[in-house]
């Protein structure tokens, strides 16, 4: 079989190392799900591919038994990439994803996004332009400003913003020039303490232990798989830290929440207590935040010297806009994705991809280095460290061709409905997407419900 998944998914491969041999990977369904120029389905395939095989071979390396096959059905892959569009609350309302604000605005040169689901965000676009909260106020006044004079401005006060360009002068761009040339997973690796986790009873990924500071999708994404193998997951938050709400009932599934203020000797102390027993650690702040708080690489690992330590940023961990501040959407402004898709569906405004794919395609890539690091400590007392960003994985996708149809096949309801299940949450009852993927002899599932963060003390079960 030479379908662009398996390709992909072997490609991953190679970039991530592991121990112990891997599964059997079979792929089944229709190709090019989801319309776009780029294949967005083989890209939700070979993600959740790698990380169920590296959860079934993790747990081989636990029993000392064969790896177990895995199965990836590619319309509930592709389902699960846009699974915060399909949770169906029953009996009450969710809010909306997307602020009143956030969207794409007409520049004097261009177009411009201007991400505000964050208060913090939504403040500092209304700062610089000097009008009130209203899409109308913003669009007028994003008019007088030419495109990358706006997105920096936006940015020095302490927003998220960027303007439309194509792939050519990201390509031009100094960070996209970095990001070009940088590996999918930047990995390095030292020695680390024997572990011994015994062979897991009821799920492959019992008694790992998983410290999660990360946010909105991507991170959460990633602990959510996890969690549906067993993991111990414990998210940590600054103390009454607001998440986009409608995001709570989707991604803090499966996983205990603790607020945390960092700042504070008391709550740092805890944290490190907390860090010093974890296995381990996946954090999606901006690259330099743990540095800023005395929690840097070199902190971690003097706390725990053994750690899986996995961290993701917006545009990479090097180069001018190392700490940036980014999101899904606005790395496709940045880096031609979202022009590439206005062409080919020839209109005028940014066509960006048809689900927030570097955000669960990081996720997943994600849960599968957690899963290679702790074999590799288990079979080769290595203590690994992992960095990716979204503007890598979306050269993973760009990289595959742009020959897709904008205007193709898209999911229907029926298709949705196969892949969803009946869940409770602290909010009310919700049809959700099951975890994609699948192992032999075993289904993912959740045994903890979404619900607020900050309910549960700050300790290990």
């Amino acid at each position: 079989m030479d379908d662009a998944d398996v390709r992909l998914f072997e490609q991953i491969g190679s970039a991530l190392p592991g121990a112990g041999p891997p599964p059997r990977v079979a792929f089944s369904g229709p190709l090019r799900l989801l319309p776009s120029v780029y294949d967005v389905g083989a890209l939700a395939a070979a993600t959740v591919a790698s990380a169920t095989a590296s959860v079934s071979a993790l747990w081989a390396c636990r029993t000392g038994q064969p790896a177990r096959p895995v199965h990836v059905d590619r319309t509930h892959a592709a389902v699960a990439f846009r699974s915060e569009r399909y949770l169906e609350a029953s009996g009450w309302t969710p809010v909306p994803v997307w602020d009143p604000i956030a969207g794409d605005y007409r520049t004097a040169d261009g177009w411009i996004r201007l991400h505000t689901n964050y208060a913090s965000h939504r403040d500092a676009v209304l700062r610089v332009l000097g009008v009130a909260a209203s899409r109308d106020a913003v669009s007028e006044a994003s008019r007088a400003w030419k495109g990358e004079d706006l997105e920096e401005a936006v940015v020095a006060a302490g927003g998220c913003a960027a303007r439309l360009r194509t792939a050519a002068e990201w390509a031009a761009h100094p960070q996209g020039a970095i990001v070009a040339g940088a590996p999918l997973f930047e990995t390095s690796s030292r020695p680390a303490e024997a572990l011994d986790l015994g062979a897991p009873c009821h799920a492959p990924l019992e008694g790992v232990r998983v410290l999660d500071l990360t946010r909105v999708m991507a991170g959460p994404v990633c602990t959510r798989f996890l969690a549906a193998y067993g993991a111990d997951v414990l998210r940590v938050d600054p103390s009454g830290f607001e998440e986009v709400p409608a995001l709570l009932p989707e991604m803090t599934v499966g996983k205990r929440r603790a607020f945390l203020d960092l700042r504070e000797d008391a709550d740092r102390h805890a944290f490190e207590a907390l860090l010093a027993s974890a296995h381990v650690l996946v954090h999606g702040y901006r690259s330099d935040a743990l540095d800023r708080l005395g929690l840097g690489e070199e902190r971690r690992r003097s706390v725990n010297r053994s750690l899986v330590d996995i961290g993701l940023d917006a545009y990479g961990f090097a180069g001018p806009w190392a700490t940036r501040r980014g999101f899904d959407s606005l790395v496709q402004m940045s880096n031609g994705i979202a022009d590439r898709g206005r062409v080919a569906a020839g209109v005028d405004p940014p066509h960006p991809l048809p689900a927030q794919a570097l955000d669960h395609g990081a996720g997943y890539l994600m849960a599968a280095a957690a899963c290679r690091g702790v074999a590799r400590r288990l079979v080769e007392r290595k203590a690994c460290t992992f960095r990716l960003s979204l503007a890598r994985v979306a050269k993973l996708l760009m990289d595959m061709g742009d020959d897709g149809e904008v205007r193709g096949r898209d999911l229907g309801e029926a298709d949705v409905d196969r892949w969803r299940e009946a869940a409770e949450t602290t909010f009310g009852p919700v049809r959700r997407v099951k975890c994609p993927g699948a192992i032999e002899g075993f289904e993912p599932r959740w045994t903890r419900t979404a619900g607020p963060l900050g309910i549960d003390p700050p300790a290990w079960t």
